[in-house]
């Protein structure tokens, strides 16, 4: 699948699902902006991308922050001259704590990233998208932000809040060229999951119905789909890559249950 003479930005791109679909859109043929604030991060993974042959250019944003997020598509368009696609990515918030137990601070933080960080790239994205000619954007929710799952109170509130933000921009601008859409991953093998440890994997992976934790690679594919013109009739869905979790639950002896049971 190719995007030769897209320009696209990535959000949260210092590592993980960011860096990874980073990589693969530069390797897709898009000119590739990674935004997040730890600069040294982005311009290492950047300048890696340029070594390769690809085009990318890193610029250190604080994307809760109106001024910064701003500054980042006007840096893109002063650089390439057009913006075609955007991965908002970015994420923060609280650790998990039962609901009352959750700092008001720390729960602000997760607000602010997520919902008001999302709300801020589209606000700056779509005006510049709107004079490329259109555009594709796909933000980073969480089958959290679908579902629920305790102990998380912060973190599902602002992925469910970037789901309904999603629907509002796609209907907001889904006659003028611009898809808006929203992934909602399941577990997913990132530098947190890969920190937990062995045990904590296993158990994840056991979570879904396919009984393994998916790959950052699988997420970002679904994003380089998502910009491609292979999805071109697609705006407004909240995505799942989960590995079946969205459909609901599959008991350990499910196989076993789907047996008839053999004649007297």
């Amino acid at each position: 699948m190719t995007l030769d003479g897209k320009v696209a930005i990535v959000a949260g791109a210092s590592r993980g699902i960011g860096e990874v679909t980073a990589r693969a859109l530069a390797r897709s043929g898009a000119s590739v902006v990674l935004a997040a604030r730890d600069s040294t991060a982005i311009e290492t993974v950047a300048a890696d991308i340029r070594a390769s042959g690809g085009r990318a250019l890193a610029v250190p944003t604080d994307v809760g922050d109106s001024d910064s997020a701003e500054r980042l598509v006007a840096v893109t368009l002063e650089k390439f001259g057009r913006l075609d696609a955007a991965f908002n990515n970015a994420t923060d918030g609280p650790v998990p704590a039962p609901l009352a137990e959750i700092d008001p601070l720390d729960f602000d933080l997760g607000i602010r990233t997520n919902v008001r960080g999302t709300f801020l790239g589209m606000k700056f994205q779509i005006p510049a998208m709107l004079a490329s000619g259109g555009g594709s954007i796909v933000n980073m929710a969480s089958v959290a932000g679908v579902r629920g799952t305790a102990n998380l109170a912060g973190y599902v509130a602002a992925k469910a809040g970037i789901i309904g933000l999603t629907k509002v921009a796609a209907l907001d601008y889904a006659d003028q060229g611009i898809r808006v859409n929203v992934l909602a991953p399941g577990p997913i093998l990132t530098y947190h999951l890969e920190a937990a440890g062995d045990d904590v994997q296993r158990r994840a992976g056991q979570a879904a119905p396919m009984r393994r934790v998916g790959l950052p690679e699988e997420v970002a594919a679904t994003v380089i789909w998502l910009f491609s013109d292979q999805s071109s009739y697609i705006t407004g869905v909240t995505l799942p890559v989960d590995g079946g979790m969205a459909a609901g639950e599959k008991p350990p002896l499910a196989k076993n249950l789907t047996r008839r049971p053999a004649p007297l």
